[in-house]
């Protein structure tokens, strides 16, 4: 028997967000019901709204929450009910080649389930008993989701779930870009372009790393004094301080050793390239329209032996990274508190939506 949700679906992309009641079926064997607390409002959903996430609606929106677990399916022993979980929207199959050499986060069986289970099927049911998809096997921004027992990372239950939720995505996303993707060293430079959720979390990460230089570089000003607290050196406003690149290159001579793209543009793609120094990375973080591409001095390349490199969801190993990032919270050297910085409730999601696209949050977070 199905258990009825209030749930956030993208119907059409490029429309207001709609909130509906559902019917989210019973777990199937390897499955688990999960009561969901808290989800946040991740510049992904709404990606995919927009429709650059090609994912089809109607969609159940959702990838970054926080819950209990309620009811278990067939051959599930890693949770138990009454478990605190975070989702993770990369379940990690275990057997691919990617999981298998020790990249679980370029999973191929996730990679080709964006719109439903891992199984291929959908849980997800509107009130006239049509299909929904789900948004990364995961569709958190609702009252229940059915997940796949490893898409469910247990933790501490004491920790709050709307600042437990946040590891899901945007802090596993920006944390793990600096730590574990780009692994930024102590005393080294680093230039952030975006400092939206992602961002803020990429700058806190290349901080807890010992970073000497952290630039931020936005042109909101109220983003780049969030990207001060979280750990950022200097700050650029491009609309006030002029060429981005070169305004970097005044502060570092020669080129940061890192820099991380988190808004998804062709053109900012290339200013990270530009601002790292011989033999640096540059890190792509941000999700770019398919269409876009990005040119290079293809000369330059031998020459200089840059790199320019993705970071799907921070080279997350869930299982292992989302305890270790909630234990740095619990000692008081990952920010939490301050990620989160307005809370909605379901039905407020539209406004939660409309905040997002305004850049008036660090991160909203809808609360059950």
């Amino acid at each position: 028997m199905g258990t009825k949700a209030k749930a956030v679906i993208c119907r059409e992309h490029n429309k207001p967000v709609v909130v509906e009641e559902i019917d989210v079926a019973a777990p199937q064997r390897d499955e688990v019901l999960v009561k969901i607390s808290a989800c946040g409002v991740c510049h992904s959903d709404h990606s995919a709204v927009t429709g650059t996430l090609p994912l089809t609606p109607p969609l159940v929106l959702g990838h970054e929450g926080a819950g209990t677990v309620v009811e278990l399916g067939e051959g599930v022993t890693e949770v138990a009910v009454g478990d605190s979980i975070v989702a993770s929207w990369i379940p990690m199959c275990g057997t691919c080649r990617y999981c298998i050499a020790g990249k679980p986060w370029l999973c191929d069986i996730s990679m080709t389930r964006g719109t439903s289970m891992p199984d291929g099927t959908s849980r997800l049911t509107d009130a006239k008993g049509n299909a929904l998809n789900h948004f990364a096997s995961t569709s958190v921004m609702a009252e229940y989701a059915v997940l796949h027992k490893k898409a469910c990372i247990r933790i501490d239950p004491e920790i709050p779930s709307d600042r437990a939720a946040l590891i899901g995505c945007g802090v596993m996303t920006g944390v793990g870009a600096a730590l574990n993707t780009a692994r930024v060293e102590p005393g080294s430079s680093v230039a952030v372009v975006g400092t939206g959720g992602i961002g803020l979390n990429v700058i806190q990460g290349a901080a807890l790393a010992g970073a000497e230089s952290i630039i931020a570089v936005d042109t909101a000003d109220n983003k780049l004094e969030f990207a001060r607290t979280f750990g950022a050196t200097h700050t650029v406003n491009p609309k006030r301080d002029g060429d981005p690149v070169a305004k970097v290159m005044s502060l570092v001579p020669g080129g940061v050793d890192h820099a991380f793209e988190c808004i998804g543009l062709a053109a900012t793609i290339t200013q990270v390239y530009n601002m790292i120094c011989k033999g640096g990375k540059a890190i792509v973080v941000g999700v770019a329209p398919m269409t876009d591409m990005v040119t290079l001095p293809a000369l330059l390349m031998p020459f200089q032996e840059k790199v320019l490199t993705g970071s799907m969801y921070g080279s997350a190993r869930p299982a292992y990274d989302f305890p270790r990032l909630l234990s740095l919270y619990k000692a008081g050297k990952l920010k939490l508190d301050e990620l989160v910085t307005q809370t909605y409730s379901i039905d407020d999601a539209p406004q939660a939506f409309e905040d997002l696209t305004q850049g008036a949050n660090a991160r909203g977070v809808i609360v059950f």
